[in-house]
């Protein structure tokens, strides 16, 4: 592993790009949220460690990131991940909307029913006097 990470050699470059830019960008947000979210807890240190410290984590971020996605095992997985995501058969707008429709309707139907077998439940208790 260290090794890849001080290499400078892509691992095939030009395969699952799509998959590799996301993974990365995603990635390198992440951390840099964390590096945002340390420069505040810095507040009460010079300027030069408040913005200083962050600015290097987010470069080595920035590496570390950039070397992962060309760290072969898992380069593969990304390239393999999108290969899968090429063969799926995404639906159309109005097969989606349609879709969309039958599972609100189904889970608002599904909340109705035991709505009001809660309610006949409560009542039947309420009634014998277990409630």
């Amino acid at each position: 592993m260290l090794q890849v990470l001080f290499s400078l050699s892509l691992y095939k470059r030009t395969q699952g790009r799509v998959a590799r830019q996301s993974t990365f960008a995603a990635s390198f947000l992440i951390a840099l949220l964390g590096v945002w979210r340390l420069s505040f807890q810095l507040s009460g240190y010079d300027q030069s460690i408040r913005y200083g410290l962050p600015a290097v984590l987010a470069l080595l971020a920035f590496w570390i990131t950039y070397r992962l996605i060309h760290w072969p095992k898992f380069a593969d997985f990304l390239i393999a991940v999108e290969a899968e995501m090429n063969k799926v058969s995404w639906p159309s707008r109005p097969e989606l909307i349609r879709s969309s429709g039958v599972v609100m309707f189904t889970i608002f139907s599904l909340a109705g029913l035991l709505f009001v077998f809660d309610t006949a439940w409560a009542i039947l208790f309420r009634w014998i006097g277990i409630r």
